[in-house]
């Protein structure tokens, strides 16, 4: 067996099911495309379910990939044992309606031992137990020995995942050698031992599990196969484990030489690195893909694997920054097959960086919180702290439990930890009933009447015209019970309406729907208009007048106006995706949109608010656009021919093979589904109206056109003139008016605040020229006239600087407020007094409540209350803590 690198590996096993008619697609995202049941594709077939459920047709019958997968469940066990990895890539070959067990099998068979030349002896695999086909065709087929072929039962052999498409499973394990088993006279494929290694599962899709348990013959039986990309390098390249393969050991070699120590040598060492270079991989690709660091969901998975790279790194001595300095290592080890991972590598590294610098802000702000509760637990006498406090650290600040735990022993304490793994195991309590909730449903298509998913997918005339004559297919009826299916809606029903071919624009890309009226003798209005997976568009209808049922033709009408305002700012989005791009750079990619006709929203990936300069050069970009009158032209391609000409194409998308791009000249050119102008300058002029932060590191910006910004310049020049007609100055003079304005307002207040100061100098001097001596302690009680608590200190600190050794408290009253401000020098407080304990006193006294430290503290009470009287009450307290020390 010849060592192949693992790129070369990945090359073979498509070019091998290329030549057995296999269309190749590239990787899916790993942000799963309308599947509500995972957060990421964790496996080849994933972004295949709706072919293997019947709910959409595949481009081909037969298909072959290298899928990028994550998958952390197990990921406290990374880095300690040769098999867990957060992040792998998936070989597969699948077949849907097409062929089956017989081929699957031969073809196997053909490439592992034929292409990869992997030993006969070496081999060996593993059939349901009552699988006798699959049995038999790899031993009479095949020529297997019957001692190279284990029959194994459900929990290992059978695939099924909730309700839905399942069936038995072969897998083909590689024999490491018995040096690597348990000893065990047992031990064979399947064992939990090191020795049979299960690279390649081979699923026949032939059942479909149903809500009752039962399994019903597949009327088209499938075949779903799964090899992983970095087992087959560990068998072809002769190494110990995934982490010692060509590309991840050019990454974990990189680590070593960053933390300067020597992988082999300590074992603690080795794990960390494993972690760090397993969780880089994850995060570049997860980045690659347009995933942006947050606290929920795919963004909490990708914030968690940076962090805890980040925690390992930090016991090696490695400083926040080392991630960026290894990622483009990362990078180039699957920047052939993966081009994205290049032409995103600013962005990449960007973000990358970013992370890295809040998550080290995140230590800082963790090491000072756990030095809290290290101090409140030792002034409780405890030695522990609890599992929740520091559930509560991990959980909402990111801090890591091994952290907490090392920093605790090296003071002397210990973690609680079972009351950190209740918590813990709460949460995800939690996390999978959600996920059981979403899996339960991950196969259904939407709740609509069975005979609507045999109905024919809608023919979209929308393109080339709003008025269309259609036929009425179906119909549902809005009750109070919900909606029901119909062959009649009369006037005052609302309900839906399928036809065969409709020019009403169904939302999708970000586009809302179209509306207009349905009409014949009948007239239905639409509200809007939505579609299924399956291409089925849904007209939300209100009947206005006359009855429509089932059958009937009529004419399908969008409201022009409506459409051409949507058209409007579908096309100036496209125009602004460009310029953003333009004026801050190659980073910026789409993260969200939403067009309608009275306004747009574009989200994107952005770091810091725009200036009010970049947003003018923005606006500038766009409207010079427009202003070239440029033509809007659409083109149906190939997708690799779209994106070799340069087409922008979304993170998050799934596309067709065909793809419809629309070029605006040859400024933009994107791939989209929407409606769009003929020519530009229709859109007629463009203006934002706002912008803001919607997430960690993603932009939003909110923009109007044609009548919207008319409308939007038109308020902006009232308002304008408004303010200069209050400030008696024209349009061209009105900022430098402002400006001076500005100026005497910030000359007037400190003036006042000079005033201020000085009448409060000359209440302090007045307060101390009534000090009263008691033991050598100046001491210093009055109401005083002040409009705020700064003030209130300000005084204190005057007398306390005019008398050394002192004890203050004064009051004031504001508004409905009675303020207490209370300080006392060392002096003082070695006498026995105490600042808090007179301010709480005072405060008790007066209907408030507060306190402080033994040198200074502020408090809050009624202003109705008689302050005068509880002064008195405080200096007949400080006069007897000083006159009995001194006794």
């Amino acid at each position: 067996m010849k060592p192949l690198s693992l790129n070369t590996i990945r090359k073979a096993y498509l070019d091998f099911f290329e030549s057995k008619s296999h269309l190749i697609l590239p990787s899916a995202s790993l942000v799963p495309k309308n599947d509500p049941s995972i957060l990421l594709i964790n496996a080849g077939m994933t972004p295949f379910k709706k072919y293997f459920t019947g709910a959409e047709t595949p481009p081909a019958p037969r298909i072959a990939t290298c899928q990028k997968c994550i998958r952390t469940i197990d990921i406290e066990n990374v880095g300690k044992t040769s098999r867990h990895g957060t992040y792998f890539e998936m070989l597969g070959n699948f077949s849907f309606g097409d062929y089956f067990k017989k081929e699957a099998i031969a073809w196997a068979w053909e490439l592992i031992t034929d292409v990869y030349d992997m030993p006969y002896d070496k081999l060996s695999v593993t059939v349901y137990l009552d699988d006798d086909e699959a049995y038999d065709i790899w031993h009479q087929d095949i020529g297997l020995p019957e001692s190279k072929i284990f029959r194994l039962g459900k929990e290992d052999n059978f695939w099924e995942h909730g309700t839905g498409p399942c069936g038995p499973c072969s897998e083909i394990f590689f024999d490491r050698g018995i040096e690597h088993g348990c000893g065990k006279a047992s031990c064979q494929p399947g064992c939990d031992c090191d020795r049979f290694v299960e690279f390649w599962n081979l699923v026949f899709t032939q059942f479909n599990r149903e809500e009752d348990g039962t399994y019903t013959p597949l009327q088209h039986k499938n075949i779903d196969t799964g090899g992983g990309l970095e087992r087959f390098a560990v068998i072809m390249q002769g190494v110990d484990n995934l982490f010692e393969v060509d590309t991840v050991r050019a990454i974990l070699d990189h680590a070593c030489a960053l933390a300067n120590v020597t992988y082999g040598v300590d074992p603690d060492v080795d794990v960390a690195i494993r972690v760090i270079a397993d969780h880089m991989r994850a995060a570049i690709m997860m980045l690659s893909d347009g995933v942006l660091p947050g606290n929920e969901g795919r963004g909490y998975v990708l914030r968690r694997l940076i962090r805890r790279a980040m925690r390992f790194g930090r016991t090696l001595g490695l400083d926040a920054g080392f991630m960026s300095t290894l990622a483009p290592t990362v990078i180039a080890q699957s920047a052939e097959h993966y081009p994205d991972l290049d032409s995103r590598r600013d962005r990449i590294l960007m973000l990358l960086s970013r992370e890295e610098t809040k998550f080290a802000e995140t230590l800082n702000q963790g090491l000072g919180l756990l030095d809290s509760l290290i101090e409140e637990a030792r002034a409780a006498g405890q030695r522990e702290l609890s599992g929740s406090s520091v559930f509560m650290l991990h959980d909402t600040y990111g801090f890591p439990l091994d952290l907490s735990r090392d920093i605790a022993e090296e003071r002397g304490m210990s973690v609680d930890l079972p009351g950190f793994e209740a918590e813990m195991a709460a949460q995800k309590e939690k996390a999978r009933q959600a996920m059981r909730e979403r899996v339960d449903s991950a196969w259904d298509e939407r709740l609509l009447p069975e005979s609507f998913e045999r109905l024919p997918a809608t023919e979209f005339t929308g393109y080339d015209e709003l008025c269309s004559k259609a036929s009425i297919l179906a119909m549902l009826k809005e009750t109070e019970e919900g909606m029901e299916e119909t062959d009649v809606l009369s006037a005052g029903d609302r309900g839906i309406i399928v036809l065969d071919r409709t020019p009403f624009y169904a939302e999708s890309g970000g586009q809302v729907g179209d509306r207009g009226i349905v009409k014949n003798e009948a007239v239905a209005r639409v509200t809007d208009t939505t579609k299924t997976s399956g291409s089925v568009w849904l007209h939300a209808v209100s009947i206005e007048s006359g009855t429509v049922w089932t059958g009937q033709s009529v004419d399908a009408q969008v409201d022009r106006t409506r459409r051409l305002a949507t058209a409007r700012n579908h096309t100036t989005t496209h125009l602004l995706h460009k310029a953003l791009k333009a004026v801050l750079g190659d980073h910026v990619e789409q993260a969200g949109s939403e067009v309608s006709p009275g306004k747009l929203r574009f989200d994107f990936t952005h770091f810091k608010p725009i200036s009010h300069d970049e947003r003018m050069a923005i606006e500038a970009e766009v409207n010079a656009e427009i202003l070239r009158d440029e033509p809007v032209t659409t083109n149906i391609m190939a997708i690799r021919d779209a994106l070799a000409e340069g087409a922008v194409a979304l993170f998050e998308e799934k596309y067709d093979d065909l793809v419809r791009v629309v070029s605006v000249g040859d400024y933009t050119k994107e791939l989209c589904g929407g409606t769009h102008l003929e020519r530009s300058s229709q859109a007629g002029y463009f203006r934002i109206t706002g912008e803001s932060s919607i997430a960690s590191g993603v932009r939003r910006i909110e923009a109007v056109t044609g009548e919207g910004a008319i409308r939007a310049a038109t308020h902006d020049k009232a308002l304008l003139y408004e303010m200069a007609s209050f400030l008696k100055a024209d349009a061209d003079t009105l900022p430098e008016r402002l400006h001076k304005l500005s100026e005497d307002i910030k000359r007037l207040r400190a003036e006042m605040e000079d005033m201020s100061k000085e009448k409060t100098r000359a209440s302090a001097e007045k307060l101390v020229a009534g000090a009263e001596k008691v033991s050598g302690i100046w001491i210093v009680t009055a109401l005083i006239d002040v409009s705020d608590m700064a003030q209130l200190r300000e005084a204190g600190d005057v007398v306390r600087d005019l008398l050394q050794d002192s004890v203050i408290v004064l009051a004031a009253k504001t508004g409905d407020k009675l303020l207490w401000s209370a300080a006392a020098s060392k002096a003082a407080i070695d006498r026995g007094v105490h600042a808090g304990s007179l301010v709480k006193m005072a405060a008790a006294a007066t209907g408030g409540k507060g306190g402080g430290k033994p040198a200074f503290a502020q408090a809050g009470g009624l202003a109705s209350a008689d302050a005068l009287e509880a002064l008195l009450l405080v200096k007949k307290t400080i006069h007897e803590q000083l006159e009995g020390t001194n006794g």
